[in-house]
């Protein structure tokens, strides 16, 4: 067989049809292989392993839906093409529940059977990458380490979709509460992607001013405004041949959204105080805690750049409804920081009863920093138990997320303000601590709290 040529095995009981599908097969360039009759397909497919079968299904002895499912025994992916004289609409829907990929009635065209099977083997062809492709994921998921800690049904869904999308450049919106992972996300699917050995860089929309962010992102050449002492490149440049990480995609003004749409858009940046384009080849994933549609709706958000931005979208659920991932997720964090803190700590039952029956608001992050406190509290007694917790966390009953009455059916700013209010009071008005815990940056806690008109104190 030359290279590249495609392998069909031609099967029916008539030799003058095997004699003229030979001829055809051959003058477009198939490595041919014939069986006279179902027995002696059943032998060849083993021997052969053809690309492609194309068999009769009415055969004396072994039938067409026989040699099928042997085939697809021998391989899974090998193409079958069926055909018969005497069709049915039972036997076709048998043929293609079997998992045959045509079902060819006699007598027929051989521009429409060649037709047939060209695509047949485009379609075998297809599969085969994309087994490959599972297999070199799964590589690089062992070589980069375990894949992000959880075991629920939901998370382990999001997971997949990464580990599917991670090898196309298509661009991906995450989506999901401030603290439950959206950045190990990127990082993860950056990981796993055709980009893996390029750079990884990240910025948070909503930690920097309006100006200072269209200088990182796009860059900015000498003299462009008070401090440009040199020509420096953006981020989007810097990240050339790896992933580009926009958190909080929704804090970025509307001018920036509109440099940001172009450069999408034209795979190009102009730095601030230059008139000329430089190019970007970078892939964008683009994370937010905030409802991207409402935000369109009261004209802060652009509806072009959402669409551009949400070719995949990823939701990553809130803790809260992933519970079974808690035991696991205190674990690990709970390793991690023994590493640090002294070897063998455990997590008692009551602890484990404590941590499951908390809503974390604060997600998979205000988790992370209870097991960094709880590590260090317990030290070397060996077990961390509940009170090595933070108490807003051990308490029966949470305390009022606000000092006002609640509405019936209060709006996403309500709660982002009640919330925000009762982590500050947890915290005793420590803002670090509080942003930490609320999974935002301290400049963004800063602003939201300006906005709400909280207390400084």
């Amino acid at each position: 067989m030359s290279e590249g040529q495609t392998k069909i095995l031609l099967v029916d009981d008539e030799t003058g049809i095997l004699e003229s599908l030979q001829v055809l097969f051959r003058s477009e360039n198939y490595d041919v292989a014939v069986a006279q009759g179902g027995k002696e397909a059943l032998e060849r497919l083993e021997e052969e392993r053809p690309d492609i079968v194309l068999s009769d299904i009415r055969m004396p002895g072994v039938s067409g839906l026989e040699v099928l499912s042997k085939a697809r025994e021998v391989d899974p992916e090998m193409a079958v093409v069926l055909m018969t004289a005497q069709a049915s609409l039972q036997s076709a829907v048998q043929a293609v529940n079997q998992g045959a990929y045509h079902y060819l009635q006699k007598p027929f065209a051989n521009d429409e059977l060649l037709a047939i099977c060209s695509r047949a083997v485009e379609a075998r062809r297809l599969k085969v990458e994309n087994r490959a492709l599972k297999k070199e994921i799964r590589r690089r998921s062992r070589d980069w380490g375990a894949r992000p800690v959880g075991r629920s049904r939901a998370f382990q869904e999001v997971l997949e979709m990464v580990e599917t999308v991670a090898p196309t450049e298509s661009t991906v919106l995450i989506t999901g509460e401030s603290g439950t992972g959206k950045e190990v996300l990127a990082r993860y699917l950056h990981q796993l992607s055709d980009r893996a050995d390029g750079p990884f860089f990240s910025i948070n929309c909503g930690a920097l001013p309006e100006s200072l962010l269209e200088s990182e992102l796009f860059g900015h050449v000498k003299g462009a405004f008070t401090g440009a002492v040199k020509d420096k490149d953006g981020l989007l440049v810097a990240a050339r041949g790896g992933t580009f990480f926009l958190d909080e995609i929704a804090e970025m003004s509307p001018q920036t959204q509109v440099k940001l749409l172009r450069a999408l858009q034209e795979r190009e940046v102009t730095p601030v105080g230059s008139t000329e384009p430089v190019d970007v080849e970078v892939r964008i994933v683009a994370a937010t805690n905030q409802e991207l549609e409402e935000a369109i709706r009261k004209g802060g958000f652009r509806s072009d750049l959402y669409y551009r931005l949400n070719v995949i979208s990823l939701h990553l659920p809130p803790l809260r409804d992933r519970k079974e991932d808690i035991p696991i997720l205190a674990r690990h964090f709970l390793s991690r920081n023994a590493g640090e803190e002294g070897e063998g700590l455990t997590l008692s039952e009551e602890t484990l009863e404590v941590l499951t029956r908390y809503p974390w608001p604060g997600n998979v992050r205000e988790l992370e920093n209870a097991l960094e406190r709880a590590a260090i509290l317990a030290g070397s007694q060996g077990i961390v138990r509940s009170e090595h917790l933070p108490e807003r966390i051990t308490e029966p009953e949470p305390p009022r997320l606000a000092s006002q009455e609640a509405p019936p059916n209060p709006t996403l700013e309500v709660i982002e303000r009640a919330y925000i209010e009762w982590v500050l009071r947890a915290e005793e008005g420590n803002k670090s601590r509080a942003a930490e815990v609320l999974g935002i940056d301290p400049s963004t806690l800063y602003r939201k709290i300006q906005r709400y008109g909280l207390s400084e104190s």
